[in-house]
């Protein structure tokens, strides 16, 4: 039994959603990120186990001269990018139904959140680069290292962001409905890492 419209023939927003719709499995754009995620999630594992590791070999954690990280602003920032999930679910279910511009303003207000958390988040990073070196230290190693690879993936959901909105201003096709799907699904997981990056990162002030 073929698919009820192919995806090739899917080249309007109308069609696109009902293609969507009617689909019965995850396009392929979908499974490449479930790949990608699970070698990413393995890489963040990786850095977490290293970081306690280090942890449970020192007696002092942070050592003398750096200071405890902070708690309430990496929680509340934490959480605007959990939140900011959620328009970027909204903008899906918006181009599933055909509402193009709707998932346009909802893609627009996910990056705004997520570039406010990014704007912030790397004025933190850089103030800590002044107070204490990723080179002295075991912890400042890990601790930057850990951060910044985060944060580079926090850029580049910005920049798939911004990708679809390009695209989204020419309309929605079966494609570009698969690349929000799929961007939705990528911003999903560096949530859910950025939860496990920062209950790591105010281990030691807990």
């Amino acid at each position: 039994m073929s698919e009820v419209t192919r995806s090739m023939e899917a080249t309007s927003a109308v069609s696109a959603g009902y293609a969507d719709r009617r689909r019965r499995a995850a396009p392929n754009g979908w499974w490449g990120m479930a790949l990608l995620i699970a070698t990413e999630a393995t890489l963040f594992g990786c850095l977490i186990a290293t970081y306690f590791y280090l942890a449970f070999q020192n007696r002092q954690w942070p050592p003398r001269g750096v200071p405890d990280p902070k708690v309430a602003l990496p929680l509340i920032l934490t959480a605007v990018l959990v939140a900011s999930t959620v328009p970027m679910l909204r903008a899906v279910r918006s181009a599933r139904l055909a509402d193009v511009a709707r998932a346009r303003l909802w893609v627009l207000l996910a990056l705004l959140l997520q570039g406010a958390y990014f704007g912030v988040q790397v004025h933190e990073y850089l103030g800590d680069l002044d107070k204490f070196s990723p080179s002295a230290t075991s912890y400042g190693s890990i601790y930057f290292t850990l951060l910044g690879i985060h944060h580079a993936h926090v850029a580049v959901g910005l920049l798939l962001d911004l990708y679809l909105l390009a695209k989204l201003l020419g309309g929605l096709t079966n494609y570009r409905l698969v690349a929000l799907r799929v961007v939705a699904f990528y911003w999903c997981f560096v949530a859910v890492a950025g939860v496990c990056v920062v209950l790591t990162q105010i281990y030691p002030s807990l």
